[in-house]
């Protein structure tokens, strides 16, 4: 038995709305899950940028530290090479200065080394041996006619100097003349009292010759020569005696 066609097409109507309503059911459904997985794509959007926002955050302050870091050891390092630089600057003048000093020592030497090679001296000394009966009240020597040592004592003191030194320095290369003075006084005893207090002069001179580069010392000896015939005047003597030596030897050489 057949429907009827009304039934028929009220039938097929119903069919398709319920199509339709399930079509369109489905296709919400079906973009439920698309918008979820946009929703969760823009989260995660978000999400991996704010991180990436905030790590340039923090390279940045770490980029300038670092480059603070990097000037500060390059400032340094210039600093170093500048006082490397001053040291050595120092340094190079100091060896200069040693250099120097170097060669005024061995200038100071040469000069040294030449006027003790160069030149001439002379020394005089005197040596008193004359025998109690005499006093010596003053002497005096002269060289080349200027006065080298003058002293008076006639109290006798100059007795007690038996041996001293009258002069010691530089002369001319050449002829010299030495010349003593003495005054002497008579000191009498017994059979010989008649000469005390009686005062009379000697004098005696000398030349020698200094040579360049050398030194002269004269001893002036003074003693008593010997004799039963020699009167009281007469017996008082004065030697000299000289030798020459070179100026290098002379350091060495015994007095």
């Amino acid at each position: 038995m057949q429907a009827p066609p009304s039934w028929r097409s009220r039938s097929g109507r119903v069919k398709r709305t319920q199509m339709s309503n399930f079509l369109l059911e489905r296709k919400r459904m079906n973009r439920k899950p698309i918008l979820a997985v946009v929703g969760a794509a823009v989260v995660l959007a978000a999400t991996l940028s704010s991180p990436r926002a905030s790590a340039q955050d923090e390279v940045a302050p770490a980029a300038s530290s670092d480059a603070g870091s990097e000037v500060a050891p390059e400032a340094s390092e210039g600093d170093y090479n500048r006082e490397l630089l001053s040291i050595e600057e120092e340094v190079h003048s100091l060896k200069e200065q040693v250099f120097r000093a170097k060669a005024t020592l061995q200038l100071l030497k040469e000069i040294v080394v030449q006027g003790s090679a160069s030149g001439s001296r002379a020394t005089i000394w005197h040596e008193n041996k004359l025998g109690r009966g005499y006093t010596v009240e003053s002497v005096s020597y002269y060289l080349d006619g200027q006065g080298k040592f003058s002293k008076a004592d006639p109290t006798g003191g100059l007795d007690e100097m038996r041996d001293f030194k009258v002069f010691e320095g530089a002369v001319p290369p050449g002829n010299h003349n030495l010349t003593v003075n003495m005054r002497l006084r008579g000191n009498g005893f017994g059979i010989f009292s008649y000469v005390k207090n009686y005062t009379f002069n000697v004098q005696s001179s000398t030349s020698f010759t200094v040579e360049e580069g050398k030194s002269c010392k004269v001893r002036v000896l003074t003693d008593e020569r010997k004799g039963i015939g020699r009167s009281f005047i007469e017996r008082p003597n004065v030697q000299f005696e000289t030798q020459c030596i070179r100026l290098s030897e002379a350091g060495a050489a015994p007095q």
